[in-house]
């Protein structure tokens, strides 16, 4: 397979904006204004792509220039080109400025995060606010994300992290469920239904206060997604082990609430992170630090129970 040609060589691009404006004004001096140059400036750039091409491309006259016919016959594609590199900038910058996209974990985006952003926007109707759910650690270099909320240790390289909160474990249901069941002490959910029970996380919540987990074989409901446990929960179909953080809207309406008055503390946390170097980026910093206060606030809702005993996360 024979190589690719190479392309073709350009002139010097400073020579040709300079071309295209002198051009346009028909007067170097109105070019020169323009560019911010002086017109010796203009008349030397002039010169040397006159020196590529090896032909005048402007009639020099006491008042103003004319284009040559090789003049014109450049013109009219070098503005166009110019015009259309100019728009893609644009129009790239716009955007960038604008559009503020956001990756975050599925939970993370449907139970704590759409819930609060509608306020974001309404405090800041100048962006255009995205969201993307993903299971993978965010590429910033080729990704088109501006920020990320992630779940993990906290020490990600080539990005500034600032934690959002951590995270506990506790049993959660509906109040209905919580009464009809007589929900009171830790033994008493040895008797409850427990949802997805197979998860880690009861297993470490019971041995914690020094109880065995009870088997509850295949009458069990096993659930992918902690979000489609806590639904379940609240519809009254069992208790879920489940991050009160997440859910602290329903928790605060009453939709939800503690089955037993104890937690687990996780060893991981939930974070914002972004690349290290747009850090001051005007945008960036408007996200941050709402979220963050929206984080601190939500905190101050809930009432942890926390053990002096992490949750080992299983990828520890």
């Amino acid at each position: 397979m024979p190589a690719p040609s190479p392309p073709p060589k350009l002139p010097p691009l400073a020579a040709v904006r300079v071309f295209e404006a002198a051009a346009r004004h028909q007067n170097f001096t109105r070019a020169a204004e323009e560019l911010g140059m002086t017109q010796a400036a203009v008349s030397y750039q002039i010169r040397l792509l006159e020196d590529r091409v090896g032909a005048a491309l402007f009639v020099r006259q006491p008042r103003q220039v004319v284009l040559t016919a090789i003049g014109q016959r450049l013109a009219g594609p070098v503005g166009k080109a110019l015009a259309d590199i100019g728009t893609v900038f644009r129009d790239i910058c716009e955007a960038n400025q604008t559009v503020l996209t956001i990756s975050s974990l599925q939970t993370m985006a449907i139970t704590w995060l759409s819930p609060r952003l509608a306020q974001f926007q309404i405090e800041n109707p100048q962006f255009a606010v995205r969201v993307r759910t993903s299971q993978h650690l965010v590429d910033f270099a080729t990704e088109a994300v501006d920020l990320a909320v992630r779940y993990g240790p906290g020490s990600w390289p080539g990005v500034a992290a600032e934690k959002l909160f951590a995270c506990h474990y506790a049993p959660l249901c509906s109040p209905e469920l919580r009464e009809r069941l007589q929900l009171r002490e830790a033994a008493d959910l040895l008797r409850a239904p427990l949802l997805s029970p197979d998860e880690t996380s009861w297993k470490v919540w019971f041995a914690d206060l020094g109880l065995d987990q009870p088997q509850q074989g295949g009458r069990a409901m096993s659930l992918e997604m902690q979000a489609m446990n806590v639904q379940a929960a609240m519809r009254g179909h069992g208790v879920a082990m489940a991050v009160p953080e997440l859910f602290a809207y329903d928790i605060a309406a009453g939709r939800l609430v503690f089955a037993v008055e104890h937690a687990i503390r996780d060893q991981w946390a939930y974070w914002v992170v972004y690349p290290a170097e747009r850090q001051r980026e005007r945008k960036l910093r408007l996200f941050r630090d709402w979220i963050l206060a929206e984080a601190r606030a939500a905190e101050m809702t809930l009432p942890f129970m926390a053990s002096s005993r992490g949750l080992i996360h299983p990828s520890t």
